[in-house]
């Protein structure tokens, strides 16, 4: 049985803020029932990771949360952030520009390991 949970945010674009409630919440769901769980976002998701971006973003109009706040909420869940490393540049972001729930910067060998080494993790792709 796999113990870890990958969620890869690619397609998922920050401007539609619906999209973003459910991999968020999903995640904290798999931290609350002891999965290791690591979000990895990538193209246009990478946005989501520099700061001030995801504050400014609602899953729902007219709701007070924003979309930071279900970042911060799977993190405290025990969920792992990671940016993908081409979105610094596609971005113009540095380490600094980084939310502090973001533990580090990946590139694409780390997901292609993860998904083929072993059967200890699954993946869920939004």
């Amino acid at each position: 049985m796999a113990k870890k949970l990958l969620i890869m945010l690619v397609n998922t674009d920050p401007r539609n803020g619906e999209e973003l409630g459910a991999p968020f919440f999903q995640a904290s769901v798999a931290a609350a029932m002891d999965y290791e769980v690591e979000v990895v976002c990538t193209a246009t998701a990478g946005r989501l990771m520099k700061k001030g971006v995801a504050e400014k973003l609602v899953v729902k109009e007219g709701s007070p949360k924003t979309v930071y706040d279900f970042i911060k909420e799977a993190h405290e869940a025990g969920v792992k952030f990671l940016c993908c490393s081409p979105n610094l540049d596609l971005f113009d972001m540095t380490k600094e520009d980084l939310i502090p729930e973001c533990s580090g910067i990946v590139g694409g060998a780390y997901v292609i390991e993860e998904v083929m080494e072993g059967d200890n993790t699954k993946v869920l792709s939004y």
